[in-house]
């Protein structure tokens, strides 16, 4: 990509993101996620009504009078996009590719983090990791961010999730909002998530096309994996080829969102030809209703 071009692609993600961010999702999003850790600030007398699980029995001993420790809300949170960029990623029959729209919504999270004052980080991974950003705050870092998500070729095709739970686990070491964009076409994932889900606060963004979900009637066609090149023939006109395509797809969904509910991973569904915001505005006030 020319580098005209490439900043011109920037600046439009960046002018309808940062917009949505400041004006739509800044609000929801420090509410869903600020206030879950507590970081402890000082002690205090007891007073009637305070918490009794709250009192620090060292310093009550020392003064023979109940003190109890007061908490504050953490400013600071790391948020870490975790983002499929393999060549699954590059299907879409309506509206946009899978990693156009992935692109958007790091970047709606990205400037919504900004607008917090949060850390963000960024790994890029396919059957291996191709790419780690560390945290860092500021708009710069955030263009980076978008620079590279617009930019970056794997160097595989492929998708491996484990490979990419496991290197998050070891390297983000301090408790942080975890975002993993991807399709989940993957296989055995689910001990590292478990791992993962247990050390950090953990999302999964389920991105989907319309057409893997069903197939329409247009007769044969030549379609090809994108992550394996394998071609094949496909009878659309076929019923019974739709129904099991259908039934494909439904086994799919229900393995990868047991596998979610099982490991108290939240997650989130979007669609590549449907605006993302009302997805991600009820996401964010679900979770605020949890707290």
């Amino acid at each position: 990509m020319e580098t005209s071009e490439l900043i011109k692609k920037v600046r439009k993600i960046e002018i309808k993101t940062r917009g949505l961010s400041k004006h739509i999702f800044s609000g929801e999003y420090h509410s869903a996620f600020k206030g879950r850790g507590m970081a402890f600030s000082e002690v205090r007398e007891y007073q009637f009504g305070d918490d009794i699980r709250n009192i620090d029995w060292n310093v009550t001993a020392r003064f023979n009078h109940p003190y109890v420790k007061i908490f504050e809300e953490e400013r600071e949170l790391s948020v870490i996009l975790l983002v499929d960029v393999s060549a699954s990623g590059y299907f879409g029959t309506k509206t946009q590719f899978k990693r156009d729209l992935i692109t958007e919504l790091c970047a709606v999270l990205s400037f919504s983090a900004l607008q917090n004052n949060d850390k963000i980080g960024l790994i890029l991974f396919s059957d291996k990791i191709e790419k780690f950003i560390p945290l860092k705050k500021g708009r710069h870092h955030v263009l980076r961010i978008i620079r590279e998500l617009l930019e970056f070729q794997p160097e595989s095709q492929k998708t491996d999730l484990e490979i990419a739970l496991r290197y998050l686990i070891n390297v983000i070491k301090k408790r942080g909002i975890v975002f993993i964009l991807s399709d989940f076409f993957s296989n055995n994932f689910e001990e590292p998530l478990k791992i993962a889900s247990r050390k950090h606060d953990t999302i999964a963004v389920n991105i989907y096309d319309l057409r893997e979900s069903e197939l329409p009637d247009v007769g044969l066609i030549y379609a090809q994996d994108n992550e394996t090149g394998d071609l094949v023939w496909i009878d659309t006109s076929n019923q019974l080829v739709r129904d099991k395509h259908k039934q494909w797809w439904l086994n799919h969904q229900n393995r990868i969102n047991d596998i979610f509910n099982h490991n108290s991973v939240d997650s989130i569904k979007i669609r590549t030809d449907e605006s993302y915001i009302t997805p991600l505005i009820n996401f964010f006030r679900q979770r605020e209703k949890r707290k």
